[in-house]
């Protein structure tokens, strides 16, 4: 990697293979564990990397965010901090059951036994297949599917990382679904039951029927919705008369508790504490206050079914109502009616909805509602929010469902109040970034469901005695042994038990859920750090120094994260958080799969150049949105100019031999050296500030300063060796040129070390950072003769000549401090306008061109 070869025609293509190649044989990126040990904690720079989810394939919005992270990972290690920067997959969870569905043409049945010789049905292309259509496959074998798909896509993913040059240490790997995570995820979770944070419970939850699975609060989002208002009439317990409520789910009426109205609702204020009878079903509910309920919402009374949606459940909760739970995991209405449904007429009403769907079992009870005259009337279509998993395609369903919780905060003041101090005590960039955290934290309305109904995921690590009956034995858990971790009860026997007892009365059960995903990628830290596994490596990296990361998932990745953190060790995860904005498209949309506009890296990176792409990418502010337009990325264009420009411009400097005992004499040489001292200043200070942008900005805005201006200024000067300043030209490009690629490197990675292997040895990634020359020189001569130089090329255009044409007299006025500036420069003034006579004169206001007399022969 030494004073390489300098080519005749200086390109970019090729450099990302060239160079990718020679980091992984030199090592140029790994984490030096004896450089860690010997500097101590103060001397490393940890990041926790976020692990992309590996189903499918990388976006534009990756290349974004993580050339944000790389980049001051570069700058930090050529300040001399050891790099800890590993790279994780996130493999298991829904969405990688759903790739591998579509993939494969499959569906998971835990009734079925393994197969070790099964074949999938399809490779590549079976979406358009319906669920009932999917093969059905033992549990082992859809696994087996997962981990092999999830292997091929990370491949793909590191193949593209490396194309963008990202300076990870990818022998500092980790996978969610690996052994040694699950190990490391279980043992987190048994220390969270022995310490009462973890808890199983019986409760309404929400429920996502395709994956038949229970969802978070944080994988929520609100969807418009068409829907019309039902006016159904409930009749008043003491036959004077109904209360009319509006519904735009009928078909819940069989799980009706109550009837409740706003408090200071004048028009119901009378019936509280007072009962009505359900339609059609003839139940007995009270009429209740609670300040929830909207005046301007329908009639203003609302009926509360167990369960609806999440206001529901507020309800039942707090105003301590039985739970009549009708729907079932499968999304159709359970067999079997609630008990509070007494009467033959009640019973068989209920049989005509039952095993119903949703939607079927509406226009079931709208028919039976107008059958018996207690459907009033029926809105015409108006479009509201209903909930949905974040990545599904049905409304979500509320089941009841015994779960395990984590505890977040949302019921614990002392544990909010501590995560939301936890977060203060932290730098955010950008710094209101920050009051998202809070307002999650401070709304939340339930504790963290994280165990879910699936298949590819970390087992939750227990067991269920059986008594004698074979039946569970309500609140008694077994639960793993940590020495025998990773442990999975669906084949695993706990202390005690032999597998012959699985099942059978007196014996065992095991656990079949998993864990939510965001409750083991909330541990990357620990998996990436050694906890528990690796203490030095902990120590040396924990907490860590920065949380990169989409300002989409503050709610879920950073604050799953900061609990069990929290928890763990009463501290946070990291001392800075830096949050990227969003990609949006031409038209300031957001990019997202489900809008269909969203752009794959590899055809922008193959055109244009991966410099050119980290350039666009570097150009924005941590948090600040970035529009692209793959038509015409323009961002991108400008960047691979600059690329292109850096190696040229390398090449030319370089073409200059720098004289052995060289010093920078000339006041225009030192002046170029003074400005570029101040850029240093600047753009160090911004990378510290992580606003890489405007570290990009400065040193970008110099540098073409330094090639349009001050190379033409000396190169008459440079090229001829019999001039007394030849040598100071020749030192000031080459130091200039030594500290523009330095201060450029963390961006334009591979035209820097490019350039850079012509004349310096090893790579300019573990090079030092530049520091200020502190040579004495005037930056005001400097910007006189850029100006001045402007001025004669206007001059020259305006007289309709060649730049090359010679002048016979050309007379600049300015300020007299302008003009004492330009008296340093005057012979390179000379040289390059070709100015036979100069003359500046002072007293004037702005720098201008008084007269030019352009030569009738060359002079």
């Amino acid at each position: 990697m030494s004073n390489a070869q300098i080519p005749d025609k200086p390109a970019l293509e090729g450099l990302e293979q060239k160079w990718d190649a020679a980091w992984s044989a030199a090592g140029t990126y790994l984490f030096d564990r004896d450089a860690a040990t010997a500097k101590g904690r103060a001397g490393v720079f940890s990041v926790d990397t976020p692990p992309p989810t590996a189903s499918g394939s990388l976006h534009i919005g990756h290349v974004f965010s993580y050339t944000h992270t790389d980049v001051k990972a570069r700058f930090e290690r050529m300040r001399g901090k050891t790099v800890f920067y590993p790279m994780g997959w996130d493999d298991n969870g829904l969405p990688t059951e759903r790739r591998v569905q579509n993939f494969y043409g499959v569906r998971c049945d835990t009734s079925l036994p393994y197969d070790p010789d099964f074949t999938p049905p399809f490779h590549g292309d079976a979406k358009s297949l319906k669920p009932a259509d999917q093969v059905p496959i033992s549990r082992r074998n859809f696994i087996e599917l997962c981990e092999a798909l999830t292997e091929e896509d990370e491949k793909a993913f590191e193949a593209v990382f490396r194309q963008l040059g990202l300076s990870v240490d990818w022998t500092q790997t980790y996978r969610t679904i690996s052994d040694e995570t699950i190990g490391t995820s279980q043992l987190a979770f048994l220390r969270n039951l022995e310490r009462g944070e973890a808890y199983q419970s019986m409760a309404p939850t929400l429920w996502d029927i395709d994956f038949r699975s229970a969802i978070a609060q944080a994988e929520l989002e609100d969807r418009e919705q068409q829907a019309s208002y039902h006016r159904i009439a409930f009749h008043k317990t003491d036959g004077s008369g109904d209360l009319h409520i509006e519904t735009t789910r009928p078909e819940l009426l069989a799980a009706c508790v109550a009837l409740v109205a706003n408090p200071d609702d004048e028009r119901y204020q009378p019936y509280f504490g007072t009962t009505v009878r359900t339609p059609i079903f003839d139940v007995e509910v009270p009429v209740l206050a609670h300040h929830l309920a909207q005046q301007d919402k329908g009639s203003g009374i609302a009926m509360i079914c167990t369960f609806g949606d999440v206001t529901d459940i507020i309800w039942w909760r707090e105003l301590d109502l039985p739970n009549r739970t009708i729907l079932g995991q499968d999304g159709r209405v359970l067999p079997d009616p609630p008990e509070a449904l007494t009467t033959d007429a009640a019973k068989a009403a209920y049989a005509e909805i039952a095993g119903l769907t949703v939607f079927s079992a509406k226009k079931k009870m709208v028919e039976l509602l107008e059958a018996s005259g207690e459907l009033l009337e029926v809105s015409k279509p108006f479009s509201h929010p209903v909930k949905f998993y974040e990545k599904g395609d049905r409304a979500l369903e509320i089941v009841s469902t015994r779960q395990w919780y984590l505890r977040n905060g949302a019921r614990d003041e002392a544990l909010r109040d501590k995560l939301i101090a936890l977060g203060r005590g932290m730098d955010w960039h950008p710094d209101f970034m920050r009051v998202r955290y809070e307002n999650w934290t401070n709304g939340l309305t339930g504790d963290w469901l994280i165990s879910r109904q699936r298949f590819f995921g970390v087992p939750i690590p227990v067991w269920y005695p059986l008594d004698e009956n074979g039946e569970r034995i309500d609140g008694e858990v077994i639960t793993a042994d940590v020495a025998a971790l990773p442990v999975d009860p669906t084949t695993d026997a706990p202390a005690g038990y032999t597998e012959d007892q699985r099942g059978v009365p007196g014996g065992f059960e095991g656990e079949k859920d998993i864990f939510d995903t965001w409750a083991t990628s909330s541990l990357t830290p620990q998996l990436a750090g050694g906890w528990q596994r690796d203490e030095e490596l902990w120590n040396l990296v924990a907490p860590f120094d920065l949380r990169p990361q989409g300002q989409d998932i503050i709610r879920t990745w950073l604050f799953s994260t900061m609990v069990r953190s929290a928890l763990e060790d009463g501290r946070a995860p990291w001392t800075d958080a830096a949050i990227s904005g969003f990609i949006v498209d031409p038209d300031r949309k957001k990019m997202s799969k489900s809008k269909g506009n969203v752009v794959t890296p590899a055809d922008i990176l193959e055109a244009h150049g991966t410099d050119a792409v980290r350039y666009w990418s570097a150009s924005s502010r941590l948090g600040a949105d970035a529009a692209f337009d793959p038509q015409n990325p323009t961002q991108v264009k400008i960047g691979r100019r600059l690329a292109i420009k850096v190696l040229n411009a390398a090449k030319f400097v370089l073409s200059f031999p720098v004289p052995a005992g060289a010093h920078v004499t000339h006041a225009l040489d030192a002046a170029m050296l003074a400005t570029l001292d101040q850029v240093v200043r600047d753009a160090t200070k911004a990378f510290e500030a992580y606003d890489h942008a405007r570290a990009l900005e400065v040193t970008e805005a110099f540098f073409w300063t330094f090639c349009d201006d001050y190379l033409e200024l000396v190169k008459e000067r440079a090229y001829n060796q019999t001039d007394a300043g030849q040598a100071s030209a020749a030192l000031a490009l080459r130091l200039a040129l030594s500290t523009l690629l330095r201060l450029l490197a963390p961006v334009l990675a591979f035209a820097t070390e490019e350039a850079w292997s012509w004349f310096e040895d090893g790579s300019i990634h573990t090079a030092a950072w530049p520091e200020p020359l502190e040579i004495a020189g005037d930056p005001a001569v400097l910007a006189a003769a850029s100006a001045a130089l402007i001025g004669i090329r206007r001059a020259k255009t305006e007289a309709k000549a060649s730049q090359k044409t010679p002048v016979a007299r050309l007379v600049l006025r300015a300020d007299d401090a302008t003009i004492a500036a330009l008296r340093s420069a005057e012979g390179d003034l000379k040289a390059v306008g070709r100015i036979a006579e100069l003359e500046l004169i002072g007293g004037g206001d702005a720098l201008a061109v008084d007269a030019v007399e352009l030569a009738t022969e060359e002079v």
